[in-house]
């Protein structure tokens, strides 16, 4: 896990932000941890992070991958905002045993435990792959890339969109897609039997059905055209079963 913490400071960094991502801040005043997107207009996936409250700032905890990016963007509309853009020294530590003081449990599942920002990082060895497919938990970088719909990937039960919270950028096509009676693609677990790299084309019969993506415990993370989905399935040498949940 490698992550950077941005500082996001100035009297305007809270609404700011509340007009660009999926869910709604206020909860860091509370003492929560929130998890959120940031999409393109278009409503597709831009960039996925937690924030937290350190007194009147904000710390934005992002991939180290797309982290400058990221930070590019929010620069980019910023325009005459009194808000000021700093990477810091921080670093995440991470972990699913007893919770040390100061951290924070992750929003998106109890299993997922807890995170601490401070000088010091790493884990506590969890095997956080297994967590993520027993849950269906994308994963910047590997579940999640600049195609994605957030509610195709499962965005709502992991409580990183708030549709009550007002506009933010990419939010009509969000609502769009929640409004609609079913979802006709999306993230799901899979029963895997054999292996297949991360990316492999999923196929029923002869045609294309999906992408399967990370895998533990004869189990995986699979991005499914459901009406294809109903039958025995292959992925490279691999066979796939779609698991009801």
């Amino acid at each position: 896990m490698t992550r950077r913490i941005y500082r996001l400071s100035g009297a305007d960094a809270r609404h700011f932000l509340q007009g660009l991502i999926t869910n709604d801040i206020a909860a860091i005043d509370r003492g929560a941890l929130v998890y959120a997107a940031m999409l393109t207009p278009q409503g597709k996936y831009i960039a996925d992070f937690f924030l937290k409250a350190e007194g009147a700032d904000i710390l934005l905890d992002v991939d180290a991958a797309i982290g400058p990016a990221l930070a590019q963007r929010l620069t980019m509309y910023k325009l005459r905002a009194d808000v000021r853009i700093e990477e810091t020294a921080l670093t995440v530590r991470r972990g699913t045993g007893p919770a040390p003081d100061g951290a924070l449990p992750d929003p998106r599942h109890a299993d997922l435990g807890w995170r601490l920002y401070g000088a010091t990082g790493g884990d506590d060895g969890t095997d956080w792959d297994a967590i993520r497919v027993a849950h269906c938990i994308p994963e910047t970088g590997i579940e999640l890339t600049p195609e994605t719909y957030i509610l195709e990937a499962g965005f709502e039960r992991l409580h990183g969109v708030d549709f009550r919270k007002g506009c933010y950028v990419g939010q009509e096509v969000t609502a769009r897609i929640k409004h609609k009676t079913e979802l006709r693609k999306g993230l799901v677990r899979v029963a895997v039997t054999g292996a297949a790299p991360v990316g492999t084309e999923i196929t029923a019969g002869e045609k294309s059905a999906g992408t399967l993506y990370t895998q533990a415990g004869g189990q995986a993370i699979a991005y499914l055209r459901l009406d294809r989905a109903m039958g025995p399935m292959q992925a490279g040498a691999a066979q796939v079963t779609l698991l009801q949940d």
